[in-house]
């Protein structure tokens, strides 16, 4: 009986990591899309002219803001809980559109999610050659295939980092 405790102790023990290595890092998901996205601490317009505050949150009728001139503050804690909100609904939108995702390690799933967030989960699903390797673990060809386009020539440095994290490269 306690060999069996201790079996039944151990196989939880091996879920439980297993379960944790495939968790994505959200706390650098976070940092990530600091550096990448920038945190502004008021309301501003973005390139498309639509009211946006914090790291890229567009305001909606929703939120306190919505109605606020152009340059009224925004506290940094309320700008990082609508940047939590928003990674819970782009995680939520790929895992509804894309479920196998979440089967992909830490930095594959960051690159994931910071796509999602950086251009909506409609245009990133446009992006079938780079979503098929992806799902089956082609990671050259998907580094290929996300380089290969408008959006990595608009955001640069951040596409290439994405890149070298879909490669394996994580010391980026």
């Amino acid at each position: 009986m306690r060999n069996l405790l201790r079996l039944s102790a151990l196989i939880l023990f091996v879920i439980f990591i297993g379960a944790e290595n495939n968790k994505m890092d959200r706390n650098q998901l976070v940092r990530e899309l600091i550096f990448d996205e920038g945190m502004v601490l008021e309301i501003y317009k973005d390139h498309l002219g639509y009211e946006t505050f914090g790291v890229g949150h567009l305001i909606t009728d929703k939120d306190d803001e919505c109605g606020q001139p152009v340059g009224t503050p925004v506290s940094g804690q309320r700008a990082l809980s609508c940047l939590e909100k928003d990674i819970d609904t782009i995680c939520a939108e790929l895992d509804r559109a894309l479920p196998w995702w979440r089967e992909l390690d830490d930095d594959r799933q960051r690159v994931m999610a910071n796509m999602g967030f950086n251009l909506g989960l409609t245009r990133l699903l446009k992006f079938k050659k780079f979503l098929s390797a992806m799902e089956r673990g082609d990671f050259d060809t998907a580094a290929v295939e996300m380089m290969d386009s408008l959006w990595a020539t608009q955001v640069g440095p951040r596409a290439h980092r994405l890149r070298n994290l879909v490669l394996g490269d994580n010391s980026v």
